[in-house]
């Protein structure tokens, strides 16, 4: 990479014949924005088929990509969007070529699927006794193909470590944004959202099933009480309290609550605590008493436990880990 900046993180997405068009195009629009501070890209993402020749996509145009799947062996990650039909889709089954390049490239790389990209993977052996997920409509035939994968299909993604899975299209963004995250931190991934105008952040373990009813009259739902209570994480808020707020009894902004996010109060708070002390941990120098009083837990013991229940690590090693590795990967 020129101008003495670190190497850029190396991606390879893999189209498939069916590939879904849009997904096709998700990892170069998320990914491939990611800047740092100094607007250097951050990863170089590239389009390979498996032997460097043109695919048909869900949309019925074609593809040529400039590259075959060797593009794979030097890949840190790879994607595979989402396709329409195919082996994997009908029997569970790919060529012996593609699964031998996959499970090869899940030797160095993390693993990543957006949709039914799921199939793939899964198809490869590659999600065997693993959490994942795929598009809700087509899990029944999912689970049939492989059992042995731990579906759960509510969610709009998961993060097993090296291997990644996610629900349909708008999860697929959910899942990049989230990768980006890991990597680079908060505001690398809330700069992407950005420039692509969606949603920074919505949790992994959000539903797949968000209702959005019409307001009964006189009900102007929960946004408001949110947007409040975004304003006062540092306060002792409790479920009486911002029903309260909303003007509804607890049963009622409960129920509404979760139509409109697809979860708990108590839950999406706890969330956007854990969001807080993170973006307060990557950009600032508060102490860890005072992020955790920031951010509404109280006590370090508290957001510790949090933070390690939400992303597997204490607050310091998170600190320590961002700011060094995440600026320099």
């Amino acid at each position: 990479m020129t101008g003495g900046g670190p190497p850029r993180h190396e991606v390879a997405v893999l189209a498939l014949p069916g590939t879904i068009a849009f997904e096709l195009g998700l990892p170069h629009r998320l990914l491939g924005g990611a800047v740092d501070a100094d607007e250097r890209p951050l990863y170089r993402v590239r389009v390979a088929t498996l032997d460097g020749g043109p695919v048909r996509t869900s949309a019925g145009y074609s593809i040529t990509p400039e590259h075959d799947a060797a593009l794979l062996r030097t890949a840190a990650t790879v994607v595979v969007p989402g396709v329409q039909g195919g082996p994997a889709m009908a029997d569970g089954r790919i060529a012996g070529e593609l699964s031998a390049a996959l499970r090869d490239a899940a030797g160095h790389a993390r693993m990543l699927s957006i949709c039914t990209g799921a199939f793939v993977l899964a198809a490869a052996g590659l999600l065997d006794g693993r959490p994942a997920t795929t598009h809700w409509m087509h899990a029944a035939a999912f689970r049939d193909l492989f059992p042995t994968v731990r579906l759960d299909p509510d969610v709009l993604f998961v993060d097993d470590g090296d291997v990644l899975t996610s629900a349909g299209n708008a999860a697929g963004i959910d899942l990049l944004l989230h990768l980006v995250r890991r990597d680079h931190g908060s505001e690398v991934a809330n700069r992407v959202a950005r420039r692509n105008v969606v949603a920074p952040w919505r949790e992994g373990g959000q539903s797949q099933f968000v209702e959005r009813p019409l307001p009964d009259a006189g009900d102007t739902g929960t946004a408001a009480t949110r947007a409040w209570a975004l304003e006062h994480l540092a306060e002792p808020l409790t479920l009486a309290g911002l029903a309260g707020h909303a003007r509804m009894s607890v049963r009622t902004f409960t129920r509404r609550f979760r139509e409109e996010t697809g979860l708990s109060p108590l839950r999406w708070l706890a969330s956007q605590r854990i969001a807080l002390a993170r973006r307060l941990l990557e950009s600032t120098d508060a102490s860890i008493d005072r992020v955790a009083a920031d951010a509404g837990f109280g006590t370090p013991a508290s957001l510790r436990q949090h933070l390690r229940a939400s992303i597997g690590v204490a607050p310091g090693a998170y600190r320590r880990t961002y700011r060094g590795v995440g600026r320099t990967v």
